[in-house]
């Protein structure tokens, strides 16, 4: 290879999808904690953006289905996390928002998990930790093809 990793390795997908599992599952009893299953942290943290996003937007944002939030979203409305306000613009659609006890909740879970992450990262030295995580950030922007394929 020419770009300088020429080292035995397993594929990026052996080693990342391991880590995503474990890193997954070390968030559900944070979340459980706090009140949350993994689509409702989703929401939350979909809702960080301002400004407040349509119902359709938000599940293209977070990757679920728009008829499959729904109920998650009259969770979250019913617990006084998010606000579903009609759109002046096309009175179908709801225009979503965090409650200021919805942002402190997703705050709170939000600080648990990366002091999770934190004990993992604490395996490699400080530069490593920065530049491992400036690269996932880096990565996870990039548009990547849908693997169901194209919307027809």
């Amino acid at each position: 290879m020419a770009d300088g990793l020429e080292e035995e390795r397993d594929d990026l997908a052996a080693m990342i999808v391991p880590l995503g599992r474990a890193l997954m599952a070390a968030e559900v009893p944070i979340l459980r904690e706090h009140g949350l299953a993994m689509w409702a942290y989703g929401v939350l943290l979909g809702l960080s953006e301002e400004p407040v996003r349509t119902q359709s937007a938000l599940a293209k944002a977070i990757g679920a289905d728009k008829t499959r939030i729904i109920g998650v979203l009259d969770d979250l409305q019913e617990r006084g996390l998010i606000r579903r306000t009609p759109d002046p613009a096309d009175r179908r659609a709801r225009l979503l928002s965090l409650t200021p006890e919805g942002r402190r909740l997703r705050d709170s879970a939000q600080a648990a998990i990366r002091r999770s992450e934190d004990e993992l990262l604490a395996h490699l030295p400080p530069d490593e930790r920065r530049a491992f995580v400036r690269a996932l950030k880096t990565l996870s922007v990039l548009p990547w093809p849908d693997p169901a394929g194209p919307q027809t």
